[in-house]
């Protein structure tokens, strides 16, 4: 079994967590230490190393064609992990997830459109949607029983006034949501009666905890979903597979499909990356157990993030159904002090996403990337506990 517990040194690797951490985030006295970007701290599993060494122990690395055998693992883990029977001849390559959205945003709504978001949202959702020159229109999750909701009369609005598509996150990120079967069945009804196409970012669908209703993909909810949506996933998370850049999108409708890849095709973007290909089929068909023990390792350390955050006065930590991440508002803590979430933490030592690149006035909130070993964790804890002491104390103990 895998020791989650052990450190891996990163830094010099050519990663952005950690080669881009004094950069971005500046230096400290007790060195940074970074729960920003979203990749984790583990080694992958060892059945997905010795595939890529096995291919690189071949030595020439010529163009490569699509690996069937990778789409055809793909389609097995949706069906076996997610109850959903895909066919692998609905699978197109994808450079990215975001590079898959940014595509269909491109393909299937026109300059100018009005593209709709639920906010607090992964940050380049909404670069992508401003970027290609189309109308972001937020419409903002609501907080009820500590737990974030879709607010579907205001989504309806948006769509009533015309909203062309629908950029989704599921799970959700940052907020840790997984969204129930008749949550996102209502939202298909709704996009159905405006005829609003959904773009669905799944991937976090394999990091969802016990007690959670479980993952649902999003167009296996209704035959208007299957036909009225498009699925964008990858290894990269659930796997740290990130740097390989390959993604997929699994399309139903037949005519976007074909769509899509005649773009692809039309870009030069239609071959993937050998390397990445080897990793996706490896992981998918060998790393269902090392997920297995990463899921237990997660929650673990979710439920120590909630317990020691939640007990300090005037910090809110929201509790991931799914992903890696946490949302945590700052905001009675810091009241009064005339300091952000970000500047806050900054001064501690720790880089974590400020809240206000996921919606405009959520500067007392942050996100915590909590994949990483169990000392890594307690060691940014400890310091978050330490200078809220001293925020509580006053000038006598400031941050």
């Amino acid at each position: 079994m895998f020791d989650f517990h052990e450190p891996v040194p990163r830094a010099g690797t050519g990663c952005k967590k950690w080669d881009l951490l004094d950069r971005i985030f500046g230096e400290h006295p007790r060195g940074m230490l970074p729960f920003w970007i979203a990749d984790t701290e583990f080694r992958v599993p060892e059945e997905v190393v010795e595939e890529l060494r096995r291919r690189v122990d071949h030595g020439i690395f010529g163009y490569p064609v699509r690996d069937q055998r990778a789409v055809e693992a793909v389609a097995r883990w949706w069906g076996r992990r997610h109850r959903w029977e895909v066919d692998p001849g609905w699978i197109c390559h994808s450079h990215g997830v975001m590079g898959g959205v940014a595509l269909a945003i491109r393909l299937f709504t026109r300059e100018g459109d009005r593209v709709a978001v639920q906010t607090p949202i992964y940050p380049p959702f909404r670069w992508v949607v401003e970027n290609n020159r189309r109308v972001l229109v937020e419409n903002p999750l609501v907080m009820r029983d500590g737990r974030y909701h879709m607010d579907l009369n205001g989504l309806e609005e948006i769509f009533a006034s015309g909203a062309r598509a629908l950029l989704f996150c599921s799970p959700h990120n940052p907020t840790g949501r997984v969204w129930t079967r008749g949550e996102l069945e209502a939202l298909a009804a709704l996009a159905e009666r405006y005829g609003v196409l959904v773009i669905s970012d799944e991937i976090h669908c394999d990091l969802v905890y016990d007690g959670s209703p479980g993952h649902v993909p999003f167009p296996s909810v209704s035959p208007w979903a299957r036909e009225g949506s498009i699925l964008f996933s990858s290894p990269s998370k659930t796997f740290n597979l990130a740097g390989f850049y390959t993604a997929y999108g699994i399309i139903p409708n037949g005519a976007m499909r074909r769509a899509y890849e005649t773009e692809l095709n039309n870009l030069f973007m239609d071959q993937g990356n050998e390397l990445g290909q080897r990793a996706m089929g490896a992981a998918y068909s060998a790393g269902e157990a090392w997920l297995e023990g990463l899921l237990s390792y997660l929650k673990a350390n979710r439920d120590l993030a909630v317990r020691r955050l939640g007990s300090i006065p005037g910090v809110i930590p929201t509790v991931p159904e799914g992903t890696f991440l946490m949302w945590i508002d700052f905001g009675g803590l810091l009241r009064d002090t005339g300091l952000t979430a970000a500047g806050f933490l900054k001064c501690l030592g720790l880089a974590l996403n400020k809240g206000e690149s996921f919606a405009e006035g959520h500067q007392a909130f942050a996100r915590l990337n909590f994949g990483c070993p169990r000392a890594m964790l307690e060691e940014a804890l400890g310091r978050i506990e330490e200078g809220a002491r001293a925020v509580i104390l006053g000038p006598r103990g400031s941050a």
